[in-house]
């Protein structure tokens, strides 16, 4: 279940905040509110050093999302963020090309 994993807004603060602010830049006003209880279900495992990317919620691997998906690109100072929604709800946030993210929890 997804209580069972951890906020990403307790993980990486810094991240939410900056998809905050970027979301209702872009008129995204309920993706805005919605990031802030994304759960972290886990790191990308691609082992592509540029990419942190987050699973949101569970999801079979190589599967497409299918209907409802939409991709929503911000436009952050470094580096790339896009998240990927499907109906309304964050199941990826896809983070390429930045800093190092450092976790405030183990």
């Amino acid at each position: 279940m997804e209580q069972d994993y951890p906020l990403v807004r307790d993980a990486f603060p810094d991240l939410i905040a900056e998809l905050t602010t970027l979301l209702e830049d872009e008129g995204e006003h309920e993706l805005a509110i919605c990031v802030r209880d994304v759960h972290l279900v886990a790191m990308c495992n691609c082992d592509d050093g540029f990419c942190q990317s987050i699973h949101t919620a569970v999801h079979q691997q190589g599967k497409p999302y299918g209907e409802g998906h939409r991709c929503v690109p911000l436009s952050p100072s470094k580096g790339t963020l896009v998240l990927d929604v499907v109906y309304g709800r964050i199941m990826y946030i896809e983070i390429l090309d930045r800093a190092p993210m450092h976790s405030l929890k183990p």
